[in-house]
């Protein structure tokens, strides 16, 4: 196609609303007229975008391998590989990325197959360097607001599920299991320490399954024997006392859902014994009833105890543990789990500053240093008290240190190093050896002449450091 056929737009202000997944717009143009690559590049070149050209579908594709694009703009009809294949192929490799096929056949028939490849959107040949303009900036604000709503998604899931996020290696394992079994019938067992977020992590594996019916939770520890089966199971009319009308229980109501069993350590055997019984029927026989109902709820349980030493000691049946136990999830305590600390406290400092209608957004760095190092037995949940008091009582735009409960605040680090194997946890030497000579002292009950001794100083040179530390 000769130049003459291309048709230039008057010159326009080169300032634009776009909005596109990199800071200059990247496009690829795959075309094998050369003419045509140079005049697409002169022509968005003139409206600030970064264009590349390819004059092969085959070379086209290992560039999209190795840069990520805004945009491909791509000829319909190439040698070696129709343009469409090259469009399928690219969708495929980057559902993403908006692709604008051209075409020198104006005809409803191919612009038909262009969409059904995938593209985003055609022009056809000669080409309108003003109708090409228009068309890649609408496709750069599509891309731009497809990535902000997938931003978005991203930032409800944090918000609603904060333990369940983390860049802490401990927390990429949970959410990789998570992402594995959530659309699986699987049983789960979720363990770890009190305040871990085990509820979350099972709400995570139920947003994320695909089933239509509700999320039910019960702490099994929280209801009394002689009323856990009738909350589990059902009952009818008149089957004990305050039995007035009949109830389906929770395996029943949480048909097409998930069931969670919070703490089934605690759960009593004679009720452990019922319990394996519907696990294997997948029926459930209400209190009072001859009648056995079929149930369809994914069953989840949690427990902060050692399961297997509970087996061991005849506390916890071995064939319920096994049934439950079919694909395990540990939680990790949040002292494990690095600088996630931080990122959940700045998410719970947000939220209550929210709450509370307070313009406090920032935490000072004398803070964030006490929140690393303290141990945090009461984990997330601990952590979010804090926050919630922090922000209560502060009277600055920022938490301060007194803004902290005092066991927080006055707590010094007495681990000398972290199990975690992320770079970005590891301690500097200064914070290492700090740690080292609060652990000896501590374990010398304060001698500075029997701890300089264990350290290898003098006497003096512990004096100094003491000093520095202060």
């Amino acid at each position: 196609m000769s130049l003459a056929a291309v048709k230039m737009p008057q010159a326009e202000d080169p300032r634009r609303e776009t909005s596109s997944a990199t800071a200059t717009p990247k496009i690829l143009v795959a075309d094998d007229d050369q003419d045509m690559c140079e005049l697409a590049e002169s022509g968005l070149k003139g409206r600030g975008y970064d264009v590349t050209w390819r004059l092969s579908p085959q070379e086209a594709l290992e560039r999209l391998d190795a840069e990520d694009f805004s945009v491909l703009l791509v000829d319909i009809h190439m040698n070696g590989q129709s343009g469409l294949d090259l469009c399928k192929q690219a969708v495929s490799k980057r559902p993403d990325l908006p692709v604008i096929v051209m075409t020198g056949f104006g005809t409803m028939e191919h612009a038909i197959g262009a969409i059904r490849a995938g593209a985003y959107d055609f022009v056809t040949k000669p080409i309108s360097m003003e109708a090409l303009i228009l068309t890649v900036e609408r496709a750069l604000r599509h891309r731009g607001m497809t990535d902000e709503l997938r931003r978005l998604r991203r930032r409800v899931e944090t918000e609603q599920l904060p333990s369940v996020v983390g860049a802490s290696d401990a927390m990429r394992h949970v959410a990789d299991l998570i992402s594995r079994i959530a659309e699986t019938d699987t049983s789960v067992l979720i363990t770890g320490e009190s305040g871990t977020g085990k509820e979350l992590v099972a709400r995570a594996l139920h947003s994320r399954s695909g089933r239509k019916g509700p999320f039910l939770a019960i702490n099994c520890a929280a209801v009394p024997e002689t009323l856990l089966e009738s909350e589990l199971f059902g009952h009818v009319r008149g089957a004990f006392t305050d039995a007035r009308s009949t109830r389906s229980g929770l395996f029943v109501e949480a048909n097409q859902g998930t069931l969670f069993l919070d703490e089934i350590g605690e759960m009593p055997l004679s009720m452990q014994a019922k319990l394996l019984r519907a696990l294997q029927e997948r029926k459930v026989r209400a209190v009072g009833s001859n009648q056995e109902t079929p149930f369809d709820a994914r069953i989840v349980t949690a427990t902060n105890r050692d399961l297997e030493a509970e087996v061991a000691e005849k506390r916890f049946r071995e064939d319920l543990y096994y049934r439950v136990n079919v694909v395990r999830v540990d939680v990790p305590a949040l002292r494990k789990r690095g600088n996630d600390v931080l990122e959940l406290a700045q998410f719970f400092l947000d939220r209550a500053a929210k709450r509370s209608g307070k313009e406090i957004r920032r935490i000072d760095r004398s803070v964030a240093e006490r929140i690393m190092a303290y141990d945090w037995p009461g984990n997330v949940r601990e952590l979010e008290n804090c926050m919630e008091r922090a922000v209560a009582l502060a009277r600055f735009d920022g938490i301060t240190l007194d803004d902290l409960p005092a066991k927080i605040r006055e707590h010094r680090a007495t681990e000398v190093f972290t199990d975690s194997s992320d770079p970005r946890d590891l301690p500097s030497m200064d914070v290492v050896e700090e740690r080292y000579i609060r652990k000896v002292l501590g374990a010398v009950g304060g001698n500075k002449t029997l701890a300089a001794k264990v350290l290898g100083f003098d006497r003096r040179t512990l004096y100094r450091k003491l000093n520095q530390m202060q």
